[in-house]
């Protein structure tokens, strides 16, 4: 590669890496380009660890086989077992440990195959194989993300000319600053919806920052909780505490989010989400759904935790239909994208009516006038009551005993 191609190469991975090209369209169009041009690179693999909840980083693969796309495989942790036994055997940690920033196997000139992962490399044809480890400086670590991996083979008979590996070396670096910036951004995007909701996070990342601004919506308002949770809290291990939580937790988020609501907050045991389809009779139709589909997940995971000796227990809700303001809360320092207004009072005070009314879902009288007639008809009144803080007695409802929705 001359210095012409290599300053194009450069100024294209820059340029797209600025206009915010994805990780797997930087490292298709930086491959590609790098064999059109003439060095004879066979495969390509970049790892970046990441700020996930669940993964801790990814893999990029390219194949000159298949050139017009790149593999992208997410990986959990490698602390422990097997994948921490693989990653101890790597050429990566290898130049961790060692303080190295690259390693070359010629495995047509004698050099060892010394790491599984270069014994596949010869296994597989190739001729040459070069590892590079670009480190982050401490300021620039975030999570887990502290450096980029990366390794390039090729299965031409003579291997990487010297020029070749020069060229590797000297650009590597232009992609994984393109490809740190591309994950950075989306680790952002992860980061939000995770901890603010999948819409409010959107929303945010998209500028809604600026204290004070809320717009007023129409909501179907969902305010759920766990029977017992404090007995529970007080007589269980404190081990067991947290993975309760988690397990309650994952069935309610999975089944809002399943039928298109948002949870905005975990509070505790409770969960407050909401339903904003523009048709109001859907996205109540939507919110019921969903309840029971906790319902009837909450049989099978009760049944797992008493299987295991794990104390168990059971989600109730309400759900209520409002206006509401939907935006930034908070002083200068610390904000909270939340939903406010009396609609938000009233569905927690309904909440509170369960444990009065024996029932574990409660629907006000305006969710249930939403409903088409079909499902109103499937309601059942449980009476009117005066609600802390509303001004007016409300009717609450809830479901006939055999209610189910798929």
């Amino acid at each position: 590669m001359d210095e012409i191609g290599f300053d194009g190469l450069a100024s294209w991975v820059t340029e797209a890496g600025l206009i915010g090209r994805t990780e797997s369209e930087l490292m298709t169009g930086f491959c590609r380009r790098l064999a059109d041009a003439g060095l004879p690179l066979a495969r390509a693999m970049v790892i970046l660890d990441t700020l996930h909840p669940i993964y801790e980083g990814r893999v990029f693969r390219w194949r000159a086989d298949a050139p017009d796309a790149t593999e992208v495989v997410d990986y959990g942790r490698t602390n422990e077992g097997e994948a921490a036994e693989s990653w101890r055997r790597s050429p990566f940690y290898y130049l961790l440990q060692s303080g190295g920033r690259d390693m070359r196997r010629r495995l047509t000139a004698g050099d060892a195959a010394d790491f599984p992962a270069i014994i596949q490399a010869r296994d597989e044809g190739m001729t040459d194989y070069l590892a590079l480890v670009h480190r982050f400086a401490a300021e620039g670590v975030i999570g887990e993300m502290d450096c980029v991996y990366s390794s390039w083979s090729t299965d031409a008979a003579g291997g990487f000319d010297e020029a070749a590996i020069d060229a590797l070396k000297r650009l590597a670096p232009f992609l994984k600053l393109a490809l740190k910036s591309a994950a950075l951004a989306r680790i952002a995007g992860t980061l939000v919806e995770t901890y603010l909701g999948r819409d409010a996070g959107r929303r945010v990342l998209n500028g809604r920052i600026a204290r004070g601004i809320a717009e007023k919506i129409g909501a179907v308002l969902w305010y759920s909780d766990l029977h017992g949770y404090t007995q529970i809290a007080d007589s269980a291990p404190p081990e067991q505490i947290i993975p309760l939580l988690n397990d309650y937790a994952d069935v309610v988020v999975s089944a809002v989010h399943g039928h298109g609501g948002d949870v905005l907050k975990l509070i505790g045991d409770g969960t407050l989400a909401i339903f904003t389809v523009e048709d109001r009779e859907r996205a109540c139709f939507a919110a019921l759904a969903a309840a029971a589909r906790v319902r009837r997940e909450v049989v099978a995971l009760n049944t797992t935790r008493a299987g295991a000796g794990l104390p168990t227990t059971e989600v109730y809700l309400a759900l209520h239909v409002g206006d509401v303001f939907y935006g930034n809360v908070g002083s200068k320092d610390r904000l909270d994208f939340t939903v406010i207004g009396p609609a938000v009072n009233e569905v927690s005070r309904i909440l509170a009516m369960s444990r009065s009314v024996e029932q574990d879902v409660l629907l006000s009288a305006s969710f249930a006038g939403a409903l088409g007639s079909d499902m109103r008809r499937r309601l059942v009144s449980v009476g009117r009551y005066a609600l802390r803080g509303v001004s007016q007695p409300q009717e609450l409802f809830t479901p006939e005993p055999d209610w189910d929705i798929r």
